[in-house]
């Protein structure tokens, strides 16, 4: 039997986890571990380039490790563990960051975009680094990606193929999986920009652990558009087109279906029934979160940092000797 191709993904512990990361992401992390080899972590060293309360910050970290757990990503079938527990990581990135050009860094767009509004530091400047070296410490073949995450994952390309030109062959040139359904999910607030953790408008989005009543609330204040009528329109009806594709996403429904059963009805009544589409697509994950408790989730991930570390250390033992660190 060929051996499976190994993927890599991680998910920052900042804030809670909604809907879009969801859809956008997660659900594909689960699906995923049915062919791939998979390694997923909580970078949660990348996440302390902005400021934080490190009393919120510990609890997030376990909070976003249960409910990935609770999504679907399962210990048992993936490896899965806290970033910052696997120091390999942060020592591969120091190497990487050796054959990084400083314009190449300069020019990354989310840099641009967060040392604007949370300042410029070093951490933030070197993130694309450390996500190389996330990708790249387990010699991953491929990475599920967003298109706010194409520019790193080609930094990431462009390190292996430089680092293996100076020193050998070692790190496989990773392709991208793009997701075929689900890579955007936008504000309900504003459905010209994509949902997100960092927007100060909590009703911009529905987190996945939102009880029923909150998501209710949250889908009835969404932004809709002027006019009547229920199709799916980027051009002129960008609210209600984002509310088919999450009806869409959460039920299985083609979207020609959903325009053909609701395209008469009222805006009040469509997003009741949006509501209910959401509110019965997160419930197992609901349920699921609610299942786990702190001890054991702690111990789930304590077992797969030391078997990150394990898997980890003869590959990072090959990158010392061929750069000359150890014979």
């Amino acid at each position: 039997m060929a051996q499976r191709k190994r993927v890599f993904s991680g998910l920052q512990p900042t804030g809670n986890v909604h809907v879009g990361n969801y859809l956008g992401a997660l659900r594909n992390w689960v699906r995923l571990q049915d062919d791939y080899d998979c390694v997923y972590c909580i970078v949660d060293l990348h996440a302390i380039t902005v400021e934080y309360d490190p009393a919120d910050f510990a609890r997030e970290r376990r909070e976003a490790a249960k409910v990935l757990i609770a999504c679907g990503v399962d210990p048992d079938r993936s490896l899965f563990y806290y970033q910052s527990e696997v120091p390999q990581h942060t020592e591969l990135a120091w190497i990487l960051g050796t054959i990084t050009g400083m314009g190449q860094l300069g020019r990354m767009t989310q840099y641009k975009d967060k040392s604007e509004s949370a300042g410029a530091n070093l951490g933030l400047f070197a993130y694309p680094v450390l996500m190389a070296a996330d990708i790249l410490l387990y010699r991953a073949d491929a990475v599920p990606v967003g298109d706010d995450q194409k520019q790193h994952l080609e930094l990431t390309r462009d390190l292996a193929v430089r680092f293996n030109a100076r020193f050998g062959d070692e790190f496989p040139v990773p392709e991208p999986i793009i997701p075929e359904h689900g890579a955007r999910v936008m504000s309900l607030q504003n459905p010209l920009a994509k949902m997100s953790k960092s927007d100060p408008d909590e009703g911009s989005r529905i987190l996945v652990l939102d009880p029923p009543e909150t998501i209710k609330a949250k889908v009835k204040r969404a932004v809709t558009d002027s006019g009547k009528g229920i199709r799916h329109d980027w051009e002129s009806k960008p609210g209600i087109s984002n509310l088919l594709e999450m009806m869409s996403l959460f039920t299985g429904t083609p979207i020609p279906d959903l325009e053909a059963e609701h395209g008469s009805s009222g805006y009040g009544a469509f997003k009741e029934a949006v509501a209910e589409a959401v509110i019965a697509g997160l419930a197992p994950i609901r349920a699921g979160y609610a299942a786990l408790d702190d001890a054991s989730v702690d111990e789930v991930m304590a077992r797969g940092a030391a078997t990150a570390r394990e898997m980890a250390e003869p590959y990072q033992a090959r990158v010392r000797r061929r750069i000359g660190l150890s014979r």
